[in-house]
């Protein structure tokens, strides 16, 4: 990366312009300083050359990217398989050593197979170079890094409320913890994603597993998709319906108040009465944000400094949530 300041006749504009070079290569920075290793095991404290295999055009702005790294650098401690959902890994791109994370759809396997779905921003360094990348051409890759850690049986219900590729991390959860979950687990998940259209949905490799288990296994899984303006841009099937309009107040409480013989009164008259919070402090609910920073913020708040979870602002202060039942991710 080349660093270009203008420095002028003036002192003090000389010592500024020196000080912002020296913190710029003296400020701690992951991407600059983790080394790469060609026969390390993977890890978080370097990167490994991993090796495209095939990347397959979605739609417009994603990509359905396949990777692999070799079996001799799986790691062999079982800090890889034992690591739980939800974890990331970082990508770098190595022309201009910028770093961003992104999750593994299904984990890794033991081939040393991992599936992202990259969606290329207009401003986004890392996956319009992704994008640019052939299959057989290398990328390097560190982690895996925990994003959230599942433990079983925690919560009766987990809510998670996507947009975009943030569906990615819940993606994670249901193809390692939801999907798989045997008798003695008791948690309901509930997944309510929004896309911008119908063609922005995740590839239909993912839509088919969510939308089957939801059908099959409804007193378990919940899917709810929305859109924020249909354009007939693609097909959808029955079982695939999807409402128009952004995830608002009253599609959360559809989802989240529970059943009982009353609430045919709260929808027939809610607009003329005054809801209560939905959401008791007591309840053993979780939920779970993941999308662009104005959809986090319209559903859960914004996050605090330097990314931190912050107070729980937006639809689930409406409805009573608790810092403990809400997760920023």
């Amino acid at each position: 990366m080349m660093i270009m300041l203008e420095i002028g006749p003036n002192p003090l504009q000389s010592l500024l312009a020196g000080a912002c070079l020296a913190a710029y290569f003296l400020y701690p920075d992951e991407s600059r300083s983790a080394p790469t290793s060609q026969d390390a095991p993977l890890s978080p404290t370097h990167f490994t050359p991993a090796t495209l295999l095939s990347s397959e055009t979605c739609n417009h702005d994603t990509k359905l990217m396949k990777l692999n790294i070799p079996k001799h650098l799986i790691p062999v401690d079982g800090s890889l398989h034992g690591c739980r959902p939800i974890w990331s890994i970082f990508v770098k791109d190595d022309d201009i050593q910028v770093e961003r994370p992104y999750t593994p759809l299904e984990g890794i396997d033991a081939e040393g197979n991992m599936l992202l779905w990259v969606k290329a921003y207009p401003k986004g360094e890392v996956g319009r170079w992704l994008h640019s990348k052939k299959p057989k051409e290398q990328i390097e890759i560190r982690g895996p890094l925990q994003t959230w850690l599942w433990n079983e049986n925690e919560w009766d219900e987990v809510v998670m409320i996507s947009g975009g590729t943030g569906i990615t991390p819940f993606y994670q959860l249901f193809h390692s913890v939801i999907r798989p979950a045997g008798p003695t687990s008791k948690t309901r998940f509930t997944l309510l994603h929004s896309s911008k259209t119908p063609s922005d949905f995740p590839p239909p490799v993912m839509m088919r597993q969510l939308t089957d288990y939801a059908e099959q296994h409804s007193d378990r899984f919940r899917l709810g998709l929305f859109v924020d303006s249909d354009d007939g841009s693609a097909a959808i099937t029955s079982r695939n319906t999807f409402s128009e309009g952004r995830i608002n107040l009253e599609s959360v409480r559809k989802y989240t108040e529970p059943e009982s013989p009353q609430n045919w009164w709260k929808r027939a008259f809610g607009p003329f009465s005054s809801p209560k919070p939905a959401i008791s402090p007591q309840r053993r609910i979780l939920f779970l944000v993941c999308g662009p920073e104005p959809m986090i913020s319209a559903i859960a708040g914004p996050y605090g400094r330097n990314f931190s979870q912050g107070p729980v602002g937006g639809i689930l202060a409406e409805l009573g949530c608790t810092s403990a039942q809400v997760r920023k991710l």
